[in-house]
């Protein structure tokens, strides 16, 4: 079914510098309606973040695009998600790996996540409810580790779970970042804002 809205959203992410035809293709196909409550659809396009359950939000689509063109993954790479919302970056994720896991701290979002993406016929993502900043040590190690969310200071733990020319992409002091590559080294991208992970797992909701 056509979607303008999709097609408009497509339109402004090639014109602010997504060049990837890899990401541009899975986010096609992934239109943001599925992601959100139906009070949201009209507004899930836009640029800005998208209230949804447990007092979380969907990050607005500049960012989701801009996150995953630095992250560069490839078709053979094992991808670890700390952050799921919805689903919406695991599902595009799921259109550029062998592989998605991913970690959210509320079982809502998992059970919600996982429905969704039930629905659209995606069956290479693993969710599991759990604190994300333990990672998921029986996985690793993973080509690629992406936080959905800012944190305070470097994943240390997170790191420890990449493979050893893997890369890690979390927003730090208000600057998208990126860990690992030759040397290990913290490389500062640009500025970028989200909201913050939360450490530990939701018993509530």
């Amino acid at each position: 079914m056509f979607d303008p809205s999709l097609t408009d959203m497509i339109m402004r992410l090639r014109s602010r510098g997504i060049s990837d035809i890899h990401i541009l293709r899975a986010i096609e196909c992934l239109p943001r309606r599925y992601f959100v409550a139906p009070d949201f659809i009209d507004l899930c396009y836009d640029e800005f973040a998208v209230p949804i359950a447990c007092g979380q939000s969907l990050i607005p689509p500049l960012n989701v695009a801009m996150m995953l063109q630095f992250l560069d993954v490839k078709p053979d790479h094992k991808v670890l998600l700390v952050g799921v919302g919805t689903g919406y970056m695991a599902a595009i994720l799921s259109h550029l790996c062998v592989r998605v896991y991913g970690v959210e701290r509320y079982k809502t979002l998992v059970e919600q996540s996982e429905s969704t993406l039930k629905k659209l016929q995606i069956h290479n993502v693993v969710l599991r409810h759990g604190d994300g900043f333990y990672g998921w040590p029986g996985q690793a190690p993973f080509s690629r580790i992406l936080l959905a969310g800012a944190v305070k200071t470097a994943p240390r733990r997170l790191l420890s779970q990449l493979e050893a020319d893997g890369k890690l992409l979390a927003i730090m002091d208000g600057t998208l970042c990126q860990w690992g590559g030759e040397g290990g080294n913290h490389r500062a991208l640009l500025p970028l804002s989200i909201p913050m992970l939360e450490p530990g797992k939701s018993k509530a909701l």
